[in-house]
């Protein structure tokens, strides 16, 4: 076992070798309270393809059926102990998170070696489940955020992994059967696989025996790994309208590859970023929401993950202001591009950036959960630790070098949910270049 750093956030290797897994622990005697995570290292991208949404499943039907028990009583156990227990599901990794009162910390670590190494993951529970989550799937049809977000994703990544709904399809979850989600368990849920991070009321010796539990629980067999390739970007602008009847308003999402983290240039882009929409007053809110009244909100974004993510520019106008908008967003995306920042606006992001990170520090268990994001998403080693001084050192012509090499305004996605009879044309007139467009009924299962 390696010693745990001197660092606040205590990081301890459990075992020995690569892919071993890892304690992350900071203790707090602020409150009597415990946050609790164990995180698996993988997440729907091991889905099989067609049957997107298992590892989702997956993570909630050992929620629900721990030690074989049913879900109220499992609830109720909760409940007696003060805990909050949940589950997240991203394409990279699936969480099982939880809340609880100090005092119940030991009892609590016996709940969850039931719901992590003794699930039930009974047939009847799984298709009460499938129901639920199908429902789930026609009611996001009323979303009009959800939905542009849904076929942006499918339509900026394509067949890549990333394209495909971590929630899957009402095809996908129809037809998902209990052999499929046993199989995810045996494959996914295995001492490698995890990482363990607690914050609070807890000392390092005891999350240490509370780890060992869990693992010596469960199987010690080799941990899926991640062969996803790096996306790759299409080319040319395009257009997507997902049809939906009687839309007053609009969601538009614009967009393309962003980047990674370990991209040499990855910070100066984030606060190029930041300048054009990151913040409230950045460009696109100015522009859109001060200056034109179009939209509340314009902001752009830039995640990340173990590969590159898409990088995009999101606003919500009504419908007789879509065309203009989207003209203006990708007028302003060029001149981002092509004439970068100034020093006026990159002071502000930096000090903008700089004061919001502390807000980011300011507990033992935010402290946490990002050191767990750099153990996930294969962040470089300190990432959050470095991140003041790695924005105070970017330079002008560093975050418009960046925005000049990573974004494209030629290779963009323009997706819009609204009523395609009453603005198709319009939209299709304000994309000079357009290469392509596709008309997407909203109710497609997709």
């Amino acid at each position: 076992m390696t010693r745990p750093s001197e660092a606040a956030c205590r990081k301890t290797i459990l075992g020995a070798g690569l892919g071993s897994p890892t304690l992350l622990v900071e203790t707090s005697r602020t409150l009597p309270l415990v946050s609790l995570t164990v995180a698996l290292r993988s997440g729907a991208l091991t889905d099989p393809p067609g049957r997107e949404g298992v590892c989702r499943t997956l993570a909630q039907l050992m929620r629900r059926t721990g030690g074989g028990l049913d879900p109220q009583l499992l609830d109720a156990r909760l409940d007696a102990l003060g805990a909050s227990f949940g589950v997240e599901v991203s394409h990279s990794a699936a969480s099982f998170q939880a809340a609880l009162l100090g005092r119940s910390f030991e009892r609590f670590v016996d709940l969850l070696v039931d719901v992590l190494a003794r699930p039930g993951l009974s047939n009847d529970e799984l298709e009460r489940l499938k129901r639920e989550m199908e429902s789930q799937l026609v009611d996001t049809l009323d979303d009009d955020r959800a939905l542009v977000r849904r076929w942006f994703r499918r339509r900026v990544f394509g067949d890549h992994p990333y394209g495909r709904s971590v929630h899957g399809t009402i095809q996908s979850v129809r037809a998902m059967t209990p052999a499929e989600v046993a199989c995810a368990y045996r494959d996914t849920v295995v001492r490698s696989n995890l990482v363990f991070a607690f914050a609070g009321d807890v000392d390092p010796e005891a999350a240490e025996r509370a780890s060992e539990r869990i693992l010596q629980a469960l199987p010690a067999a080799e941990a899926p790994r991640d062969l996803a390739p790096e996306p790759s970007a299409v080319p040319g602008r395009r257009l997507v309208v997902v049809d939906k009847p009687q839309r007053t308003q609009c969601q538009i999402l614009i967009g393309g590859l962003g980047t990674h983290p370990r991209d040499p240039d990855h910070v100066a882009l984030h606060v190029a970023n930041t300048i054009l929409g990151g913040a409230f007053t950045a460009r696109l809110s100015r522009a859109i929401r001060s200056e034109r009244g179009w939209s509340y909100g314009a902001y752009s974004s830039l995640p990340f993950d173990r590969r590159r993510q898409a990088f995009s520019m999101w606003t919500f106008p009504k419908a007789e202001d879509a065309a203009a908008c989207v003209r203006l967003e990708l007028e302003m995306l060029a001149d981002w591009v092509s004439g970068g920042v100034t020093d006026e606006e990159l002071v502000w992001a930096q000090r903008y950036l700089v004061r919001s990170h502390a807000f980011a520090l300011d507990t033992a268990a935010k402290r946490v959960a990002l050191a767990l994001d750099e153990e996930l998403y294969d962040l470089p080693e300190n990432y959050h630790a470095r991140y003041p001084e790695a924005v105070l050192g970017v330079t002008r012509q560093a975050a418009s070098q960046a925005v000049a090499e990573r974004i494209s305004a030629d290779d963009v996605l323009v997706t819009v949910v609204g009523t395609e009879s009453g603005l198709g044309a319009e939209l299709r007139a304000a994309i000079p270049g357009l290469a392509d467009y596709e008309v997407i009924p909203f109710d497609r299962d997709g």
